[in-house]
């Protein structure tokens, strides 16, 4: 059975480099992103054109390819999570996190019991038809389930403690869209009111043994909180990559 690499890297204290990935409906894209030398890519499917049978194959690929293939839900919701795991997503990333007690039972969700309360529906290729008895692939599949939440609002930075605090989260990918707006600086990243929130997001993090990490837009902002010690490192996405590529081409050929 397949192990999750980019969960155990994290535990072990290692840098992990990922996207988002939601507009491009290619199933090679998995393949290139492993060669161009990534760890994980998040399936957006909370603001991404996705539908499950899409994010089934690009989960199956990534799989195969060994890129670690993440679903970032639309909404807290048993369905949601249950059938992104059950396509092949190695782990659930949840979004607008707030209120403990409902990550605490959406946690629940992506781990089968006794851990949790996730309905057993896994089929052949999730364990590469091998055979295995039912209490092997429980703990074997709950042991390599990343789960990631999201920390997107003044309110959420503020109850980070007791966010964090909550049993069973390997990671967390800070929204800095959305906490800027929340922080009363839309867009402005580098605001120090942004920075002293991510620092203390990412130090609690840390006491927690919490991998801290972000989602950011471009290499300077990344490498700065690369520097900082966020290790689940978002690195833009997809479309973007192809846009600011071709960009660049097309300036640098028609400049002259």
């Amino acid at each position: 059975m397949r192990l999750n690499a980019v969960r155990q890297a994290l535990k072990g204290g290692q840098l992990q480099l990922g996207l988002n990935f939601g507009q491009l409906r290619s199933s090679e894209i998995p393949r290139l992103l492993v060669a161009a030398g990534f760890q994980w890519a998040f399936i957006d499917t909370e603001h991404g054109n996705f539908d499950l049978e899409t994010v089934n194959d690009i989960c199956r690929v990534s799989n195969l390819a060994g890129l670690c293939p993440l679903v970032r839900v639309a909404d807290l919701q048993y369905s949601l999570v249950a059938r992104a795991l059950d396509n092949g997503a190695q782990g659930i990333i949840f979004p607008r996190i707030e209120d403990p007690k409902l990550l605490e039972t959406a946690l629940s969700w992506t781990k089968f019991p006794p851990q949790g309360t996730r309905g057993y529906g896994l089929m052949a290729p999730h364990l590469d038809y091998e055979q295995h008895t039912f209490t092997e692939v429980i703990d074997h599949v709950n042991a390599n389930t990343l789960t990631v939440l999201q920390i997107e609002s003044r309110r959420a930075v503020e109850a980070r403690d007791e966010i964090l605090s909550v049993p069973g989260i390997d990671a967390v990918m800070i929204g800095p869209a959305d906490l800027s707006i929340s922080m009363g600086v839309p867009g402005d990243f580098q605001h120090p009111t942004m920075v002293e929130a991510m620092e203390a997001i990412r130090d609690t993090c840390e006491r927690y043994g919490i991998a801290p990490g972000t989602q950011t837009r471009a290499v300077p902002q990344a490498r700065f909180w690369k520097e900082r010690g966020m290790r689940f490192l978002g690195c833009g996405s997809e479309i973007g990559f192809l846009f600011e590529k071709a960009k660049e081409t097309s300036a640098a050929l028609l400049k002259d």
